[in-house]
């Protein structure tokens, strides 16, 4: 493919209007002069301060931000409603010793909440059993005769985690034999079920502030609530107090698989619970650890680029609860077998993927050439269990909200992943109103949906006009570039610097460096399957930077890279440091690259 000079716009970072992804490169805004009072105030690199101040951080938080901890930024859980009435409830059952069932979803927030709720309970003496749902043949959350089961089982408290917020059919089937407790953070509608307490920042009656909490984060803050009314009552003079911080690795996990922004007291929560991951005290996280090859002190980046798609993939296409088990596992040995399955169970699911993404691909593409706000593409036989993460590739590559569903026996069953700025999840359940689906529900960011196949169409329709905006974006999403940095100027000191902003995720995005006319002095492919490209840099002014691109197969980036032309390109990619053996080293993880457009 013959890449050729990009057009040229005198406002983007050095002039790409289109690079080889086809992406505009943008400048994040920010306030120079603040950054600069940050930097000077707080003894900061002006990089630092400039990266600060363009992530609306302003001078009294920068402390918090860059050291953040629960005691400054965990609210106190009675701002949640129904807070306080979970908490009574769960400490009678404490008390009485009740047995206790945890009814969870089969992702990695659902398993993370679960797997908390039932260490808590069990380490303050309740008998605890745990439920998931099997995709396939259950469904996503509560279904009645799982109520009756538990119930039938002894469980005189169910408590409901990731889910149940709008089950109330579901949850009426326990009632005079159990009580319900649900903890959740999807979207609301209208009355909450009648239970005992329904704990969600996403209520509509709830003032808390707190709508970007995961469940995980909610099922915590639960815990702490619980163990103030214990304090309390003096329950734990007779016993030792089970340390809640050591859970943090659950939370950490669960925020950042669910792509919740990692700004306040998420941020809190992540950066604490990497620092109890990073000690390997559970079984089964050390597993998981151990066979996704992290070997450096886990990041933001591990957690939902290698533990959480394992966990995942359990719930997907094989045992639902079997991330929940081995989260929930002691043994060394028996959780390195439990990872060792979820590892190949992943593998199995990436296959599965790869049959889909093609077909998928091209439908979208024929939509977008259509000119359709939204993307909504179906086929038989497609596993209900990776639409998700195909609807996530295809919204990437069109930067439109996208669905996918599979169909078998008449019945469409999907999800969707939407853009910044528009609700699909709002969408999804005015379309569930308005007569058009069988079920549907979700966030802004996600929705899951089911209709008979016959309403595609209909369906497609109503969510084009309800989310019309969509149809204005570009065909890729701007790239936003938080400075350009020589090749001399990208060194170890740097990327630490830049480190220093971390944990990185959704709220807070990794910083995007442009390194202008850089030369490839040598490139190869590396790894299992040749899709990462490795490079070593040199810079017209001299110096030399390592960099790597993953995922990048036969695309675009990979044939700049490999092109070996000699001619100087502009590359865009994040700048991060690099530990072996004492030593540190910078390297540049390239998202993108484009040919120095001519004359500049």
């Amino acid at each position: 493919m013959d890449i050729g000079p990009p057009p040229v716009a005198a406002d983007a970072v050095l002039g790409i209007a289109r690079s080889v992804t086809g992406r505009r490169w943008v400048r994040r805004d920010g306030d120079a002069r603040l950054g600069l009072a940050i930097a000077q105030r707080a003894d900061l690199p002006e990089l630092v301060g400039r990266l600060l101040a363009a992530r609306g951080i302003g001078l009294e938080a920068v402390q918090d931000f860059l050291e953040p901890t629960l005691r400054a930024l965990l609210p106190d859980p009675s701002v949640l409603r129904d807070m306080d009435a979970a908490a009574s409830r769960l400490a009678s059952a404490v008390r009485e010793g009740e047995t206790v069932a945890v009814f969870g979803d089969y992702d990695v927030d659902g398993a993370c909440a679960s797997a908390l709720m039932v260490r808590v309970l069990r380490q303050l003496g309740c008998d605890v059993s745990h439920y998931v749902p099997h995709r396939l043949t259950e469904g996503y959350g509560p279904n009645a005769p799982a109520m009756r089961e538990l119930c039938a089982r002894g469980a005189t408290l169910i408590v409901c985690v990731d889910c149940g917020i709008a089950a109330h059919d579901a949850l009426e089937a326990a009632r005079g034999q159990a009580d319900i407790i649900v903890l959740d953070h999807h979207k609301a509608e209208g009355p909450v079920p009648r239970v005992a307490a329904a704990v969600n920042p996403n209520r509509l009656d709830c003032e808390s502030g707190l709508r970007q909490l995961c469940a995980g984060a909610v099922t915590f803050m639960a815990a702490v609530a619980l163990h103030r009314v214990l304090r309390r009552e003096g329950f734990f003079q007779r016993r030792p107090e089970p340390p809640l911080m050591d859970l943090l690795d659950l939370v950490a996990l669960a925020t950042v698989c669910d792509v919740m922004p990692l700004t306040g007291v998420n941020r809190a929560l992540v950066a604490q619970g990497l620092k109890v991951m990073a000690k390997r005290q559970h079984a089964g996280v050390a597993a998981l650890l151990e066979v996704g090859l992290v070997r450096d002190l886990p990041s933001a980046h591990s957690l939902g680029f290698v533990l959480g798609p394992r966990i995942n993939a359990g719930g997907r296409i094989d045992e639902p609860d079997l991330g929940l088990r081995l989260l929930l596992c002691d043994d060394p040995v028996e959780a390195r077998a439990m990872a060792e399955r979820l590892d190949a169970v992943n593998r199995r699911r990436q296959e599965v993927e790869a049959e889909v993404l093609g077909a998928a691909f091209a439908q979208a593409e024929a939509q977008h050439a259509a000119g359709h706000a939204v993307l909504l593409v179906s086929g038989d036989g497609w596993h209900p269990g990776v639409v998700g993460i195909v609807a996530g590739r295809v919204k990437e590559k069109f930067n439109r909200p996208a669905c996918v569903a599979g169909v078998a026996d008449g019945l469409a069953k999907g999800s969707g992943r939407s853009v910044p700025g528009i609700d699909l999840g709002g969408a999804v359940i005015a379309a569930r109103q308005s007569g058009l689906l069988e079920t549907g529900g979700g966030h802004a960011m996600a929705a899951g949906f089911s209709l008979r196949v016959e309403r595609l169409t209909e369906l497609h329709a109503f969510l084009d006009d309800r989310l019309a905006p969509a149809g204005g974006l570009p065909g890729a999403a701007d790239l936003v570039v938080d400075g350009t940095v020589l090749v001399p100027a990208a060194t170890a000191a740097l990327a630490q610097q830049v480190e220093r902003l971390s944990p990185f995720g959704a709220g807070n995005e990794e910083p995007v460096f442009a390194i202008p006319r850089a030369r490839v002095v040598r490139a190869d492919r590396v790894g299992k399957e040749g899709n990462t490209i490795r490079a070593f840099l040199e810079g017209e002014g001299g110096g030399r930077l390592k960099s790597i691109c993953f995922r990048a197969k036969d695309g675009p980036l990979a044939e700049a890279l490999l092109a070996r032309t000699g001619a100087p390109m502009h590359l865009c990619g994040q700048l991060r440091a690099e530990r072996w053996n004492d030593e540190v080293s910078a390297c540049l993880h390239v998202v993108d690259a484009a040919p120095v457009p001519p004359g500049t």
